[in-house]
């Protein structure tokens, strides 16, 4: 039997080494490598091309939404698993519109993780049995092809890069981190935060954010990582894996 080959991406880290050890029990499935922002998970893709990808959908700096969106379109061969503590309509809608190929609430992940895995490798889709309820089908496991014929949603008013710049400002960064972290121009930056916000006709911070929660962007329990705090920026610049690859390059 082939061993499918897993990345783990999850900010949480006892959660993520719960889901480690529940792989860890199966002879078929090994986990070879560990993702905990949205970013890393899609340079961890591209990097090791697992066949399966684990993705928490409320990641920091990029959302899991966004990420399986970039990872869809860079290694098409690896299967997006999401995992969210939420089963609402909209937040299903956009996994599936950026490539999911299965989503699993937090809740029913010790019984049905293991046989998500095994389905989406194999090419087909996975639901949790509220989330196949809620999707109006009468089976978790469907053939792939079904799944596109079955969702008619409308497109987000948004690009990719548009949403990447939405996250960040709702998650409290400045310009010129936000700049640093997509390895953009500052004045590039201020044009896509410009045309966000003339996109969606809203010219404040906090009803952007408002937004960025309202459309699941960001999850409703976030709260601003950065400020404007010094001290604050300069343990950013620190710690942060992609400031230190900028520091290198």
């Amino acid at each position: 039997m082939k061993t499918i080959t897993v990345l783990l991406s999850e900010d949480h880290t006892l959660v993520r080494q719960g889901l480690r050890l529940l792989l860890e029990t199966a002879s078929d499935i090994q986990v070879i490598g560990e993702a905990v922002d949205g970013h890393q998970s899609v340079r961890e893709t591209k990097r090791l091309k697992p066949d399966v990808v684990i993705q928490d959908i409320g990641m920091p700096l990029l959302n899991g939404v966004e990420a399986t969106r970039q990872i869809s379109k860079a290694v098409p061969s690896a299967k997006v698993l999401i995992l969210s503590a939420y089963s609402d309509d909209q937040q299903i809608d956009h996994a599936i519109e950026a490539g999911a190929a299965g989503y699993l609430t937090k809740e029913t992940i010790s019984d049905d993780l293991l046989e998500a895995i095994r389905e989406v490798a194999r090419g087909n889709t996975f639901f949790s049995p509220l989330v196949a309820r809620r999707r109006g089908v009468s089976k978790q496991r469907m053939d792939g092809s079904v799944l596109c014929g079955a969702v008619r949603t409308k497109a987000n008013k948004l690009t990719s890069r548009q949403t990447e710049v939405l996250q960040l400002i709702a998650e409290g960064y400045a310009t010129k981190q936000i700049a640093g972290l997509l390895l953009l121009s500052i004045k590039t930056v201020e044009k896509h935060r410009q045309d966000l916000m003339n996109t969606l006709n809203i010219h404040c911070i906090a009803t952007l954010t408002r937004y960025a929660v309202s459309n699941g962007v960001v999850e409703p329990n976030c709260t601003p990582i950065c400020s404007e705090n010094p001290s604050r920026t300069a343990v950013f610049e620190l710690e942060h894996p992609l400031s230190k690859e900028m520091a290198t390059a």
